[in-house]
C-alpha cells in the first residue's frame, strides 16, 4: 500500500478535528489490522471511487466522540443520540472533502464519499474485498481515542 495515499486521510482527520472542535490530535504507530472487529463505539464509513478504490473507517470511542462533539457544539453531550450520529456523518464528510482535494493534487481523479455511520462494539467493519491489507492508524486526542482504518484495493499493473 502506498503510504502517500494514506497520508491525506491522516492529514484530513488531524485538520478537521483541530479546526472544527479545537481538539489536539496526535497520531500513534500504525498497525496492520487482522480482523473485522469494530475498534470503537461509533464510526463513519467512507468509500473512494475513481482512479483508486478504497474503504475507510473513522472510529471513535464513546468518550472521544462525546468530548469532540461537545467541543464542536459548545455544550456538554452525555450520550450517543441523533445529534452525535449527525456529527459523525459531518466529520466524515469534511474528511472526505479534504481527502478528495489532496489526492486530486497528486494527479488522481477520485470521489471520496461518506456512506454511513455504524454504531456498537459488536458490529463489523467490512472493507473492500479487493484490498489485502487494512492499515489502522490510532490517534490520541485530548478527548479520547480515535482510530482511522484505510484499505485500498490492490493495484495490478
Amino acid at each position: 500500500m502506498d503510504v502517500s495515499l494514506v497520508n491525506p486521510f491522516i492529514e484530513g482527520t488531524l485538520h478537521i478535528l483541530d479546526t472544527t472542535a479545537l481538539v489536539k490530535v496526535k497520531p500513534e504507530s500504525p498497525f496492520l489490522k487482522v480482523n473485522t472487529v469494530h475498534h470503537g463505539d461509533i464510526s463513519g464509513l467512507l468509500t473512494v471511487e475513481g482512479d483508486l478504490e478504497a474503504t475507510v473507517a473513522i472510529s471513535f470511542t464513546e468518550k472521544s466522540i462525546l468530548g469532540i462533539v461537545s467541543a464542536m457544539f459548545g455544550e456538554e453531550m452525555t450520550e450517543i443520540n441523533e445529534e452525535i450520529l449527525d456529527a459523525v456523518g459531518e466529520i466524515s464528510n469534511m474528511v472526505a472533502g479534504h481527502v478528495t482535494t489532496k489526492i486530486g493534487e497528486m494527479g488522481k481523479k477520485v470521489k471520496v464519499k461518506f456512506v454511513k455511520v455504524v454504531t456498537g462494539r459488536n458490529e463489523e467493519i467490512l472493507h473492500t474485498e479487493s484490498g489485502s491489507h487494512v492499515i489502522g492508524i490510532p490517534f490520541r486526542t485530548t478527548k479520547g481515542k480515535v482510530l482511522l482504518e484505510v484499505c485500498y484495493a490492490d493495484q495490478r499493473s
